[in-house]
C-alpha cells in the first residue's frame, strides 16, 4: 500500500478518519479559527443591523458609564464593594452624577457593562412608564430574575411572565378585597405580642431594643396567619428564648439569609449560578421544609372535604390563601412556590417601611409629635381605642402623609428591572441632549433606580432630600413617584401593606409618647436583599405614655 493510503482510513460507514499527526494538529485550529471567525462576523453583522434599526428610528447615542475593564469585573467589585458598605442606593446616585459631570446635562439614563453583560439604567419616570404600561408587552421580567430566585421560590406571580403570571395574579386578588384588610382582629393579635416583646423598665422607659427584629417577626406571624390560617409564632418563641435571636436552623434565619443570597446572585449578573454554596441549599430546604408542612396538611383537609358527603351544608370560613390555592391545583410544589413568593412579599416589604418609619420618627422629634396628636384625636388612647378600620386609617391624612413621604425617600424596593421581548425602543435618554429616544435590543435588560427616581431635585425640588410630609399637600403624582411598581403589574396588595402599616403606627404611637434612637449620630445605611430596611439595628428607647382615668 503506498504512503498517501496510509494516510486515510475509511470506515465501514465512508466516513474517513485523518489518522496523521500533521493533519489533525493545523485541522483542529483552523476549526477553531473559522468559528471564532464565524462569530465575529455574526457579532458585527449584529451590531451593524441594530444600528441601522436604531438609525432609522431616531434614537440617540446614551452615555456609557466607563468601567477599567471590557468585562465590566471593576463595576462588579464597584457594586459589591458598595453592597458590602451598606451604601448601594448611594452608588447610583454617584454614578449618575458623575455622568451629568462628564456630558454637562443632567443624564438620568445611561449603559453600563457589570461581569460581561451590558445593561442600562435609568431613573427617568418616561422610561419606566413605557416599561410598566404604554409598552408593558415589549418588556418582561426576564430569564434573569426566575434563573436567580428558582432555587428558593421557584414559579410564582414575583418570577413569572404572561400566562402564569396572570393565573398567579387572580389567585391572590381575593386575599386583598376591602373585606378582608378590613378585618383586623387577628392583627391586633400579633400587634399585642409585638408590643410585649418591649421590655418595659419601672420609670416608664423601654431598655434599648431593636424594634426591626420586632417589625420582621410581626409580619412574619401575621403573613403565616393570612396564608396558612396559622401563624407559626415566631414572636412569642423569640421571647421565651433568652438571647432574642433566631438560632440558624429556624425558618426565620433561613428565609433571611436565602433573601441575602438571592440579592447576591442578581449582582453576578450571568455568573449568578456560582452563588450556590453549603448554606445557601441547608437555608433552602429549612425555607422548603417549612412551608411543605403547611402545604401537605392543606391538601389533606382538602381531601377529607371532598371525601364528604355532598348533603352537608358548607359553613362558609374564612379565607385562606393555601386552602383556596388547593381548589385550583393539587401540586404541591406549586402551592409550595405560590406561597413563598407571597410570603416574600407580604412580610419583608411591610416589615422594612415599618422600621423606616421609626427610624425616621425617633430623629424628628416634632413629626412624631404632631402625628400622635392626630392619631389621638381620631383613634383614642392605647387602651381605649375607637373607629379604626380601613376607611379611618386611610382618611388619616397626616398618617398617610407620613406614609408617603417614608416610601418616597426610602422606597422598600429600590431598584428593579425590565428584560425587553422584542428590538423596541424607550422615549428619553439618547443623543446629545438626552431628548431622543433610545434603541433596546431584544434581551436587553433595563434596570430602573426608583431610590434616585424619588431624589430627583429637578422633580422634587432642592429640599427633594430633606423628609417633610407636609410636600404630600395637594400633590398629585404619576410616574415620578412608584413604591408600589405601576401599570399591570401594580402590587396587588399595596392598599393592603398600607393598611397594615398604618394599624400597627397607631397601635404603637397610642402606648407611647416618646422614642429615642440610641444612635442618632450613625449615618443611615442600606440592607438592600430584595427589599431595602435599614441595614443597621433600629434600636430605640421609648416611653409608655400614661394611662388616662
Amino acid at each position: 500500500m503506498s504512503d498517501s493510503k496510509a494516510d486515510l482510513n475509511t470506515s465501514s460507514t465512508g466516513a474517513i478518519k485523518l489518522n496523521n499527526p500533521f493533519m489533525q494538529s493545523w485541522l483542529v485550529p483552523a476549526l477553531v479559527s473559522l468559528a471564532i471567525a464565524g462569530r465575529l462576523l455574526l457579532s458585527v453583522y449584529s451590531t451593524w443591523r441594530h444600528a441601522q434599526k436604531s438609525h432609522r428610528l431616531g434614537c440617540g447615542e446614551v452615555p456609557l458609564y466607563s468601567s477599567q475593564d471590557p468585562f465590566g469585573l471593576s463595576t462588579l467589585f464597584e457594586t459589591l464593594e458598595a453592597a458590602r458598605e451598606k451604601l448601594l442606593p448611594h452608588l447610583a446616585e454617584r454614578r449618575m452624577a458623575l455622568l451629568s459631570l462628564q456630558h454637562d446635562r443632567y443624564v438620568s439614563t445611561f449603559r453600563l457593562c457589570q461581569a460581561g453583560r451590558e445593561n442600562l439604567f435609568t431613573a427617568d419616570p418616561k422610561n419606566i412608564q413605557a416599561m410598566l404600561a404604554t409598552q408593558f408587552n415589549d418588556f418582561s421580567l426576564g430569564d434573569m430574575r426566575r434563573n436567580v430566585a428558582e432555587p428558593v421560590v421557584g414559579h410564582g406571580i414575583f418570577t413569572t411572565d404572561g400566562e402564569s403570571w396572570s393565573r398567579s395574579r387572580s389567585l391572590l386578588r381575593p386575599q386583598f378585597t376591602r373585606d378582608q384588610m378590613s378585618n383586623l382582629d387577628k392583627e391586633e393579635h400579633h400587634v399585642h405580642n409585638a408590643l410585649r416583646a418591649i421590655p418595659m423598665l419601672p420609670d416608664g422607659w423601654s431598655s434599648v431594643v431593636d424594634i426591626q427584629a420586632i417589625f420582621f417577626r410581626l409580619t412574619l406571624d401575621s403573613a403565616t396567619e393570612f396564608l396558612f390560617g396559622k401563624s407559626c409564632g415566631s414572636q412569642i418563641a423569640a421571647m421565651q428564648n433568652e438571647t432574642g435571636q433566631a438560632s440558624d436552623d429556624t425558618f426565620l434565619y433561613a428565609f433571611d439569609r436565602c433573601m441575602w443570597y438571592l440579592a447576591k446572585r442578581l449582582r453576578f449578573e450571568r455568573l449568578y449560578w456560582v452563588i450556590y454554596n453549603q448554606e445557601f441549599r441547608k437555608c433552602i430546604n429549612i425555607v422548603h421544609a417549612f412551608v411543605d408542612q403547611y402545604v401537605h396538611s392543606a391538601l389533606k383537609q382538602a381531601q377529607q372535604q371532598e371525601e364528604k358527603a355532598q348533603s352537608i351544608e358548607k359553613i362558609p370560613s374564612q379565607y385562606v390563601f393555601l386552602k383556596a390555592l388547593t381548589n385550583t391545583t393539587k401540586d404541591p410544589v406549586r402551592l409550595r412556590d405560590e406561597c413563598l413568593n407571597v410570603l416574600l412579599a407580604g412580610r419583608d416589604t411591610t416589615a422594612s417601611l415599618l422600621s423606616w418609619t421609626i427610624l425616621l420618627l425617633s430623629r424628628h422629634p416634632h413629626i412624631f409629635a404632631r402625628l400622635r396628636s392626630d392619631i389621638l384625636e381620631q383613634f383614642g388612647t392605647h387602651d381605649q381605642p375607637r373607629n379604626m378600620n380601613f376607611a379611618t386609617l386611610k382618611s388619616c391624612q397626616y398618617l398617610q402623609y407620613f406614609l408617603k413621604e417614608t416610601l418616597r425617600l426610602y422606597p422598600v424596593v429600590p431598584f428593579n428591572r425590565r428584560c425587553a421581548t422584542r428590538d423596541t425602543t424607550l422615549p428619553r435618554g439618547g443623543g446629545e441632549d438626552g431628548t431622543s429616544p433610545i434603541y433596546i435590543r431584544k434581551g436587553r435588560t433595563v434596570m430602573y433606580g426608583t431610590y434616585v427616581l424619588h431624589r430627583r431635585k429637578d422633580i422634587w425640588g432642592q429640599d427633594a432630600e430633606i423628609f417633610n410630609p407636609d410636600r404630600w399637600a395637594d400633590r398629585k403624582v404619576t410616574w415620578e413617584y412608584i413604591p408600589f411598581n405601576g401599570g399591570p403589574r401594580t402590587c396587588i396588595g399595596q392598599q393592603f401593606a398600607l393598611m397594615r402599616s398604618s394599624y400597627v403606627l397607631v397601635r404603637l404611637l397610642q402606648k407611647f409618647d416618646r422614642i429615642e434612637e440610641v444612635h442618632s449620630e450613625r449615618q443611615i445605611r442600606y440592607g438592600v436583599s430584595l427589599t431595602s430596611c435599614p441595614a443597621d439595628p433600629v434600636t430605640v428607647r421609648l416611653h409608655q405614655a400614661k394611662i388616662e382615668v
